[in-house]
């Protein structure tokens, strides 16, 4: 009798430890991918401080190296050729290596460019060399949050997508305070006058060429603000190796792409427009966020604090509608999202356009363009996802769109507004590519429900001629 009891009894009391144990290990599992987003988080954070740092301090840049703020453009070019590298290198390594790993080495090498970039005292040689090398990374670091993402979360990343990008909202936002006003105001006109730095084919370039190749820059703010953030960025990273030697995400991703695929009829069609698309926003953001510190110092007449606070609130409404993206993209679609950016952002440009001398002006409308420009590179991702699945490869693709308009559109801008100082290129080209993107999207939306659209008619057909034999039975 004992045996029998003992037989009986054994399997129902395995099975509840069985089920303790797939829970704890589920329970697990879920605070390891909770932990992973907020080291993703904090990455993008990083990289928001990282991209956006260049802004504030490009003319200390400029007299650092003895440059003008035209010829110093090519920097620009350099950052993004490096960002597309690192994009197409990202696309191709992230399927064939540890996420985590390859996204600790770019930390890494971020880190690194960051503490060189102030020590450079060349422009066309170490500065321009240190920005590539720093946008491979950024690139890298890019893809690989952005593949990471779908891979934990899948289907219902929508949110967690909006709040990876708004961490580098915050940290593009935090940027000009940190630069400015946490650590004061570049060195004093006395000692760089207004001649001497926009006329580089004189003495300034020959100081230049018998500059050494590195060493301390003259105001030793420049230098902390880059040593803060990638003091930072390091001590992320170190995060990210640690969860290197946990369970590799290529089987998570895998297991995601399994369980959903999804391809459009117009797929490759629809990635190259959404490429097109990025490439004219991200170039747009891009170039307002980088410009508009020089835009309001030397065409709008503001002094450099105010300058500091226009950039500032660029990025700060920008970071605060990604926050509060988070929640909207619970209650909206995200071709709703778009639409929305898109009126907003036209509107603002044009406003800005109009009335690109009055201060106030200038105030709401960089606060309305801040804010439109917001959700539009998540939500677009998102809105993809609903019609076709985006692989790696997919990613990076997209991704390398926004790459070369941060490449090209800054670096084009710079050079016009060399060439034409009485006008505010920055501001046109900000319309130019609102015009744009407000007219693309609806191409893109109408490719991407034309197959829905044929198979509701088809069904609508269907239904019709089994509705006839019963109507003329009747």
């Amino acid at each position: 009798m004992e045996l029998e009891f003992h037989g009986a009894g054994a399997p129902a009391r395995t099975e509840p430890k069985m089920a303790g144990v797939s829970e704890r290990s589920s329970r697990a599992a879920n605070v390891l991918r909770w932990f992973t987003t907020v080291i993703v988080f904090a990455a993008f954070l990083g990289l928001g401080l990282g991209v956006a740092i260049l802004g504030p301090t490009f003319q200390d840049l400029a007299r650092n190296v003895n440059r003008n703020i035209s010829s110093l453009s090519l920097i620009f070019v350099g950052r993004a050729s490096g960002f597309l590298c690192g994009s197409m290198i990202g696309g191709v390594l992230f399927d064939c290596m540890n996420d985590f790993l390859l996204m600790g080495m770019s930390m890494l090498a971020t880190t690194v460019g960051l503490y060189i970039i102030p020590l450079c005292k060349r422009a066309v040689s170490s500065l321009i060399v240190m920005m590539s090398v720093r946008g491979t990374s950024i690139g890298i670091l890019d893809t690989g949050g952005n593949i990471l993402i779908l891979a934990l979360w899948g289907d219902k990343g929508a949110p967690h997508m909006q709040s990876l990008h708004f961490g580098f909202a915050l940290g593009a936002f935090l940027a000009p305070l940190l630069a400015k006003l946490a650590l004061g105001t570049s060195v004093s006109a006395e000692n760089h006058t207004e001649p001497a730095f926009q006329s580089p084919a004189t003495n300034g370039s020959s100081e230049a060429d018998s500059a050494p190749l590195f060493g301390l820059p003259d105001d030793m703010n420049l230098f902390w603000a880059y040593a803060f953030i990638g003091a930072y960025i390091f001590i992320v990273s170190v995060f990210i190796f640690a969860l290197f030697f946990k369970k590799s995400s290529r089987q998570e991703r895998a297991k995601v792409s399994a369980q959903a695929y999804r391809r459009a009829e117009y797929h490759k069609t629809l990635l190259c427009l959404l490429f097109v698309f990025f490439f004219f926003y991200v170039g747009a953001e891009i170039t307002y966020g980088s410009y508009i510190f020089s835009f309001a110092t030397t065409y709008a007449g503001m002094e450099e604090s105010e300058a500091a606070g226009l950039n500032s609130i660029f990025w700060g409404t920008f970071a605060a509608c990604r926050g509060l993206a988070i929640f909207f993209a619970a209650c909206l679609q995200p071709g709703t999202m778009i639409v929305l950016s898109n009126i907003g952002s036209l509107a603002s440009s044009l406003f800005l356009v109009l009335f690109n001398k009055n201060p106030l002006c200038l105030w709401i409308a960089t606060s309305v363009y801040g804010a439109s420009m917001a959700t539009t590179f998540p939500s677009g991702i998102s809105w993809i996802e609903q019609y076709t699945t985006i692989s790696g490869k997919s990613a990076a693709f997209l991704v390398i769109g926004a790459a070369l308009g941060d490449m090209a559109i800054p670096a084009i801008i710079g050079v016009v507004e060399g060439q034409y100082p009485d006008l505010p290129i920055v501001l046109y080209s900000c319309l130019g590519s609102a015009i744009f993107t407000a007219v693309i999207f609806p191409v893109l939306y109408k490719l991407a429900t034309l197959p829905l659209d044929r198979q509701r008619k088809a069904n609508r057909k269907s239904e019709d001629k089994k509705a006839v034999p019963y109507s003329s039975r009747l």
